[in-house]
């Protein structure tokens, strides 16, 4: 792979190709086929952001190749979801992997430095919530956002989250994250003028379905700029919100 980067860049010093097409090769250049998985080398080229392992459903001898392969092509900091803890210790055996049990995240390197244009708030309906706010509120700091926890702040006390307002009114991007009947988006989407991420989580009693009723609550709040991700995708809601605290201008 280094030697193709080497040809696409003396390609572009002798004048062979343009700035553009230099720039389209190295985002379309193959990926590292380990026979079980196909790693993409080069997907922070294309997205900024370099793979994520998903540790669900692999054995820690996958993830540990993975995990090789993107070290030794230069990645130097690996974010590993939904990793349990005996997976997590196989794994550290061989790799220097930081483990956190609430969050079922594995972190191998260092969180980059903040770097985003402002603030993500984590904020939650209450403490059951907690294990997927740190799955989102790790993976905003891992991509180098400053975040802030709100926890336990639901509609069931509003004051809690009122006493909050000029933080929240502070925020570049607000992660709502609620089970039952997942009223905290709303809330929180009718007093601020950021985008408003919402997460459905899987807590509450029968008739909340596995949290199916907070993400129809949240897919029919009345409040303008509430996006919503799927029900305990933690992740996918801190990936989103470092994604907008990253945005820049284009030309």
């Amino acid at each position: 792979m280094n030697k193709e980067i080497r040809q696409i860049l003396e390609s572009l010093k002798n004048g062979s190709i343009t700035v553009d097409e230099a720039a389209l090769k190295l985002k379309t250049a193959p990926f590292e086929d380990l026979g079980f998985a196909k790693v993409d080398h080069h997907r922070s080229l294309r997205q900024g952001v370099a793979e994520v392992i998903y540790g669900a459903g692999k054995t820690e001898r996958q993830i540990i190749e993975i995990a090789k392969s993107l070290l030794e092509n230069g990645q130097k900091t690996i974010l590993i979801t939904r990793l349990e803890e005996s997976v997590a210790d196989a794994i550290s055996k061989e790799l220097a992997l930081d483990y956190n049990k609430e969050a079922k995240l594995g972190i191998i390197g260092s969180f980059a430095k903040p770097y985003g244009m402002g603030k993500v708030i984590v904020a939650t309906g209450g403490t059951s919530d907690i294990p997927v706010a740190e799955e989102a509120a790790l993976t905003a700091e891992f991509l180098g956002n400053e975040v802030i926890r709100l926890y336990d702040v639901g509609v069931a006390g509003l004051h809690r989250l009122l006493a909050n307002l000029d933080e929240l009114m502070s925020a570049s991007v607000i992660i709502a994250i609620a089970g039952m009947e997942g009223a905290l988006a709303s809330v929180i989407g009718g007093l601020v003028d950021c985008p408003v991420i919402a997460v459905p989580t899987s807590v509450g009693y029968g008739a909340a379905f596995d949290g199916l009723a907070a993400l129809l609550s949240m897919l029919n709040s009345c409040a303008s700029g509430v996006s919503v991700v799927n029900i305990d995708n933690g992740f996918g809601a801190g990936y989103l919100a470092s994604m907008i605290n990253h945005m820049e201008a284009k030309e």
